[in-house]
């Protein structure tokens, strides 16, 4: 899984306004189950690593500051309303009475199999409006669906549809398709590599499973590459 949004600055700030050490913010962390030693404070803050989900959660709550401050992003996706409302994804799925998996995967894949039931205790859980969410997991979709014509094609064409579904700069937005299309045409690229090598089939699934991967982790690398990320 991708790591969340993040904000080092927000961070830091947040420690320095209640005039805590980055040991006295682990420690607080450990208090709830998440123990880390005083150098994850100092590189979350330096930006050379962003915090877990656990991670970020944990620490929003030792320095009293609502998650969404340290993911400095208005929420967009369903992952990042979550994170906003402080859940985890089994506690939310719990709540809604979902499998965590299914959760985890609807998350994943932008694709909600919930029941109608389901989906208004999401919509309870997360503080929206039941079109409201309708609305969020319906452009999540779309989303999702553009960017892999996008990057399996003429990238360029998209630009227009996807700035508009991701309410981003289209300048912006072309720049994050021209880099995806760029790490997707290396998997093209590898592929064809091994199979003209004759390379045994195990190398081959493996570069099909990594492309799988990346593919799943599309829509938060596109967030992140035009500003609505870390």
């Amino acid at each position: 899984m991708s790591t969340p949004p993040f904000s080092p600055a927000e961070a830091r700030a947040a420690r320095l306004r209640l005039g805590m050490t980055p040991a006295q913010v682990v420690a607080a962390m450990s208090q709830l189950g998440v123990d880390r030693p005083p150098e994850a404070v100092h590189a979350w803050e330096a930006g050379a690593v962003p915090p877990s989900e656990p991670e970020l959660l944990a620490l929003a709550d030792a320095l009293w500051c609502p998650v969404p401050v340290l993911m400095a992003v208005r929420p967009g996706t369903l992952r990042e309303h979550r994170l906003a409302r402080g859940f985890t994804t089994e506690r939310l799925a719990l709540r809604i009475g979902m499998d965590p998996y299914a959760y985890a995967r609807a998350e994943a894949e932008h694709h909600w199999p919930g029941t109608d039931r389901q989906t208004l205790l999401l919509a309870d859980a997360l503080g929206l409006r039941s079109e409201d969410l309708l609305d969020l997991l319906d452009r999540g979709t779309e989303l999702v669906g553009v960017l892999r014509q996008a990057v399996e094609g003429r990238w360029k064409a998209h630009v227009p549809a996807l700035a508009d579904l991701a309410q981003a700069d289209e300048r912006r937005v072309a720049g994050a398709l021209r880099t995806l299309h760029r790490e997707y045409t290396r998997f093209d690229e590898r592929y064809m590599g091994h199979l003209v090598a004759r390379n045994d089939d195990a190398r081959l699934q493996e570069i099909a499973a990594d492309r799988a991967a990346w593919l799943r982790a599309l829509p938060a690398r596109f967030r992140t590459l035009i500003g609505h990320g870390p």
